[in-house]
């Protein structure tokens, strides 16, 4: 063990140490520690406080760490049956107010799969092709930025804002930083805009299949997520409008950029339609542009609130996918008095994102290294995808009659055979020892079929996906899939 090691594998080795101190015997000091594993102080110290946070360890400041003594008697059993009723109620002086709280489907992209294990249900960009150079000169520069640690603008940064709001409005865009919101990356401005957008009880239309975050966070805010499916060309515009008609809804959640997980993007002559039903309907389109810098080379087309001068689209966009999970920040983008309602609700649920945050993107989005940076991704993501296109058609050519190889994003999304039990089939991928996700989260209904997402993503290159799809197919003909 050395310097590099991670307190998560100090913290380990000493777990299983434990059993030769008795009850409140003193282990050995942090010196001693850090003699014999070769790691830094920090390091012990916060491999005990994990120890300590498990009730495994005691820590007394100045005297050191102890075996925490048993209980003679055990842990007290409370009685909590009663949170059962409470946090199920579904009325509220006369109102529905259903609560369903799930994360199980973001989890599943969230989850990281142990050690050995190829991620192929992953969501974020591989450490190799983070910009992890970058962000670390932008936060230094941004620490040294005068009042960088002062409270900002409860609606972000002007600088920032003006930022967001080019990059949405596209050449020669109306839009400017009143028309934008920063928030704590693009789930947090995608909570923020269901709950500001509709009433509790009230219906949400969404793609079919969708973001499995977005209907978590609309069942949540009591709303009830109706499918309107889609096909190689995005939405349905027929369908959408039936919908609209059939539930009063007054909200349309998409993506109509490398749609998550089919990865469709929405065809041109559908894109002002869509909107045109939208705003036929009274309704608001929030636009969840959340991969516009993952494209694999083409230009996308511009965002749908570029085109909409009525207020009708609420873009969601975020930095967060194109670099590193914590960098949490992103954007709402609006036109109307809808800009104000957004922004009472993050002041209430946030107060604001924090100002070096903000400062560090601004730093980073500005420097030369952001633009290369974009292209790597780009051709990162390309070479993934090209790579496990041709490992599915060599190890399970049946399975890819009907995918779509999408020109941007990060995953693939597999139709499996009629009777396949997905659970089952990505259980025995994890055994085989490669995640995959399950279709079945992304469809608020019942689902046409079963499905497959594989993501390329979190991915070190080419020999990891072959590797990956090879126990995948094991899986498969573990599991019975006919992939032939």
């Amino acid at each position: 063990m050395n310097d590099g090691s991670s307190f998560g594998n100090l913290a380990d080795t000493l777990r299983d140490e434990l059993y030769r101190y008795s009850p409140g015997e003193k282990l050995p000091s942090s010196r001693v520690l850090v003699d014999r594993f070769g790691v830094s102080p920090v390091t012990v110290s916060r491999a005990l406080a994990a120890l300590a946070a498990e009730g495994l360890v005691v820590t007394r400041p100045g005297a050191g760490a102890y075996r925490a003594r048993s209980s003679a008697t055990g842990p007290r059993t409370v009685d909590t049956s009663w949170q059962q009723v409470a946090l199920t109620v579904e009325e509220q002086h006369g109102e529905p107010a259903p609560r369903v709280v799930d994360a199980s489907g973001v989890t599943t992209s969230l989850a990281v799969p142990p050690p050995g294990v190829i991620a192929f249900n992953g969501g974020y960009l591989h450490s190799s092709l983070q910009p992890g150079q970058a962000l670390g000169a932008a936060l230094a520069r941004a620490a040294r930025r005068p009042g960088a640690w002062d409270m900002p603008p409860l609606e972000g940064l002007t600088a920032l804002r003006a930022w967001f709001a080019r990059e949405a409005g596209g050449p020669g865009g109306t839009l400017g930083p009143a028309n934008v919101l920063v928030t704590a990356g693009g789930q947090a401005a995608l909570t923020t805009a269901l709950r500001a957008l509709a009433p509790p009880g009230s219906p949400v239309l969404v793609e079919s299949p969708t973001y499995p975050g977005a209907m978590a966070v609309a069942r949540a805010a009591g709303l009830r997520p109706v499918p309107v499916p889609v096909d190689e060309d995005g939405v349905r515009p027929d369908l959408l409008a039936d919908a609209f008609a059939a539930t009063g809804a007054r909200v349309f959640f998409c993506q109509p950029l490398f749609q998550n997980p089919t990865g469709a993007v929405l065809a041109a002559d559908r894109r002002r339609r869509i909107t045109e039903i939208a705003r036929a309907a009274g309704a608001f389109l929030i636009e969840d542009d959340f991969a516009r810098r993952l494209g694999h080379g083409a230009e996308p087309p511009p965002p749908l609130v570029a085109d909409d001068p009525y207020g009708t689209v609420v873009h969601v966009t975020s930095l967060t996918k194109p670099t590193s999970p914590s960098l949490r920040v992103g954007a709402l983008v609006a036109r109307g008095p809808v800009m104000e309602r957004l922004r009472a609700i993050q002041v209430v649920d946030s107060f604001f994102v924090p100002r070096p945050l903000q400062e560090a993107t601004l730093e980073l989005v500005g420097a030369p290294a952001w633009p290369r940076h974009l292209r790597a991704v780009s051709a990162g993501l390309r070479e993934r995808r090209d790579a496990m296109s041709a490992a599915l058609h060599r190890e399970l050519p049946g399975l890819m009659a009907e995918v779509h190889v999408p020109i941007g994003g990060y995953q693939l999304w597999l139709r499996l055979p009629d009777g396949t039990d997905e659970s089952a089939l990505a259980a025995a991928s994890l055994r085989a020892g490669t995640a995959v996700a399950p279709g079945r989260p992304y469809f608020a209904a019942e689902a046409p079929a079963p499905y497959v997402r594989l993501s390329f993503a979190d991915t070190s290159g080419t020999e990891e996906i072959a590797e990956g799809v090879r126990r995948f197919a094991a899986a498969c003909a573990e599991t019975g899939v006919d992939t032939a």
